[in-house]
């Protein structure tokens, strides 16, 4: 009892954030609905098959339990049986065997003499029990003793520690030493059901597992110090509600009766006798029973609890409103019922700090309302700061909950670093490469290949990839530079901007004005060459009088965009927008007559592979592109229009061929469409889950 005291004592490491944190998990603000309280479906459903209903018809089965840790717990076992009983309740005893107390023959007697059961609780209490998988097998041979002396069937650990497939030398009906979710627990990882389930053990003997579903007495009305048993109650409603098992772990030892005095590890029993009246009066819904009695229901169904849904955590330093390629990670997985966090930037004011887009639940973290850094140290300040408040969130959320797989997205590399402490408990670390950072750098703020700055992001990079378990790579033109530089050969693989169909599809044009629309939809960087695009036009506005340019997009370069516009005249025929969520990107791209893609090939645009390229095929947008490596490398100019990188009269002339040729386009514009199909996420998405099952097993479980 003791060292139980001292476990729950040092684990808030924040007494305050204790406090308060479990309101936040519980949802007992009016912010979030008691539907989203406990996230443990698809376990908190009945199973597809149909869950054969409780006996009699009833709605709901509630069991209560009782740890009995000392020789205080002892002394108010009658106590607590006369009150059960009072209101009509029967429970279940557990006695550790050889704890600090001894438990007489005449108890056990008068307890199962009165309907209650006798279970055993761990062998010592001492925390000792799954040290190693030899002593757990010879503390076997003595706990089996115990349960056949006692007449026992049932069996709970100490700390709620458990090794399930160990259990398995055991002679046991049912086991109840794991939880659907609890994140205040030495391993917080639930069972993610509020259903007995079966366990098939390696000898073919099995058990029913039975898992607490209402949180134990000490971390509610102790630990947190709650002044009422509402959180019990809401519960113990909403497991009704699903039809499921409600059990509660309640320990004598904490238990203050009238004419005793009050400690700072009891709790009046009022609130305890509050949990039985509330169930009295919805006693003609619930299937009251004994653990061994609903172990005896549930034992001949043999039901597996469904899988356990993955919980993924991606972080992005951008807007994940306005990221495609992190969209379809994040989609792809909730689609098929993971819990998806991204944690992101805000970069769209009046936007909240939280919410959910369909089924993925986005948290944003700071702002970054435009990309104009001029400076390496304009850009490093706020990118260390997102890396120091994502570790923060994610080391709370992982303690609670954890995660099983970890989707870091660069620009910078760095950030998986954030997962650095979910990774040592056992999570897997995705690092995805969107661009490869020492390249971009030099090519974003004009540093030489060879310089101090250049090697210090090289070796960044590598430190990076090796706390990593996998390395997804943009292109696959990168993909052999970068394993050689990291060596990191053996866990790569790559994943271009498939585009999402679902998204980028082709629509009837709303547009009606007659006008003819150019459009560059991406960052504004001088990689991107929309410079040289800007003077291309202005050599052929004159002879396309209805032509107009617009620019959806930010960066570095947009102010001198913008002034260079100026300079060129091009008032009143360019025009700049701000970025735009993706769906609504792909509404405008739709209605543009013509796409532009003019990267610089003698720059990091060389081997840079455009998203926009594949959206505008999807589209059906026929689209001009810069001749460079990546380019090349993926299309032909069947599918789309090159042009010579850097080449401001090829780009123009490439302008006024397609706008005089309508024929042209339309053929371009079909064949680019039916390649975008064969090349769509669709077809890479299930590669995508394969990766994300091998590194974290979906019944799997972090190890700790």
């Amino acid at each position: 009892m003791i060292r139980n005291r001292l476990y729950y004592g040092i684990k808030p490491l924040v007494p305050a954030f204790a406090r308060h944190g479990i309101r936040r998990w519980f949802a007992l603000g009016k912010r979030r609905q008691v539907s989203d309280v406990w996230p443990i479906l698809p376990g908190s459903e009945r199973p597809p098959d149909g869950w054969p209903g409780w006996p009699l018809g009833k709605k709901f089965a509630f069991v209560l339990t009782h740890d009995v840790e000392g020789p205080d717990g002892v002394a108010k076992c009658r106590q607590l049986m006369e009150l059960e009983m009072k209101w009509g309740f029967r429970s279940s005893f557990n006695f550790i065997p050889e704890g600090d107390y001894r438990v007489s023959r005449e108890l056990r007697e008068e307890l199962t003499r009165s309907g209650f059961e006798v279970g055993v609780h761990d062998l010592r209490h001492d925390g000792k029990l799954y040290r190693s998988r030899e002593s757990f097998g010879e503390n076997a041979v003595q706990i089996n003793r115990y349960l056949k002396e006692w007449g026992a069937v049932g069996f709970r650990s100490g700390f709620m520690l458990h090794q399930p497939d160990w259990l398995a030398d055991l002679e046991i009906q049912y086991d109840a030493s794991t939880f659907d979710t609890d994140p205040f627990e030495p391993q917080p990882d639930g069972v993610g059901t509020i259903f007995p389930f079966w366990k098939e053990s390696a000898n073919g003997r099995g058990y029913v597992e039975l898992p607490y579903t209402l949180m134990q007495d000490f971390s509610l009305l102790i630990l947190f110090a709650e002044r009422t048993p509402e959180i019990w109650l809401k519960k113990l409603d909403w497991i009704a509600a699903h039809g499921g098992m409600a059990l509660v772990n309640v320990h004598p030892d904490y238990v203050q009766f009238p004419g005793k005095p009050a400690t700072r590890f009891t709790f009046p029993v009022e609130l305890y006798e509050q949990l039985l009246q509330h169930v009295r009066q919805r006693i003609n819904e619930c299937w009251h029973c004994l653990p061994k009695e609903m172990a005896a229901f549930a034992a001949p169904l043999k039901l597996k609890p469904p899988p356990r849904p993955r919980r993924i955590c991606m972080v992005t330093y951008s807007n994940y409103l306005a990221d495609a390629r992190v969209t379809r990670y994040a989609e792809a997985l909730a689609g098929r019922g993971d819990h998806v966090d991204v944690l992101s930037l805000h970069r769209l004011q009046g936007k909240p700090d939280q919410e959910s887009c369909g089924k993925v639940n986005i948290i944003r973290l700071q702002p970054r309302l435009d990309k104009t850094e001029k400076s390496p140290l304009s850009y490093l300040w706020p990118t260390l700061r997102f890396l120091v408040s994502s570790s923060i969130w994610i080391a709370r959320s992982h303690s609670r909950q954890p995660y099983d797989v970890f989707h870091i997205h660069n620009m910078p590399d760095f950030l998986v670093f954030a997962a650095a402490y979910p990774r040592l408990k056992g999570a897997k670390v995705i690092l995805d490469i969107h661009d490869i950072v020492p390249e971009f750098y030099g090519s974003k703020f004009g540093v030489k290949n060879g310089s101090s700055a250049i090697s210090v992001l090289k070796w960044a990079e590598r430190l990076s990839a090796r706390n990593t378990d996998h390395i997804i790579m943009s292109n696959h033109l990168w993909l052999d530079k970068y394993a050689a530089r990291t060596g990191t050969a053996g866990r790569c693989s790559v994943f271009i901007n498939n585009v999402d169909r679902s998204i980028f599809y082709p629509r009837p044009r709303t547009r009606t004005d007659g006008k003819f629309i150019i459009i560059f939809p991406g960052g504004l960087q001088w990689h991107q060459g929309v410079d040289i695009a800007l003077r291309a036009f202005h050599k052929i506005s004159g002879q396309m009088p209805e032509a107009e340019f617009h620019i959806y997009g930010d960066g570095n370069m947009r102010q001198s965009l913008m002034d260079l516009s100026k300079e060129l005249g091009l008032d009143g025929k360019v025009y700049f927008f701000s970025p735009i969520p993706v769906r609504e990107v792909a509404g405008v791209m739709a209605n543009a007559d013509l796409g532009v893609v003019p990267k610089r090939a003698d720059s990091f645009g060389n081997e840079a592979y455009s998203t926009k390229i594949m959206e505008f095929m999807s589209l059906g947008v026929p689209v001009i592109v810069s001749e460079t490596k990546i380019d090349r490398y993926y299309f032909n100019d069947s599918v789309v229009r090159f042009f010579a990188s850097g080449n401001e009269e090829a780009l123009a002339e490439a302008m006024l061929e397609m706008r005089g040729d309508p024929e042209l386009r339309r053929q371009m514009a079909a064949r680019a469409s039916a390649y975008a199909a064969e090349h769509s996420w669709e077809t890479r998405k299930r590669d995508y889950l394969d990766l994300v099952d091998e590194l974290g097993p979906r019944n799997g479980k972090p190890s700790h």
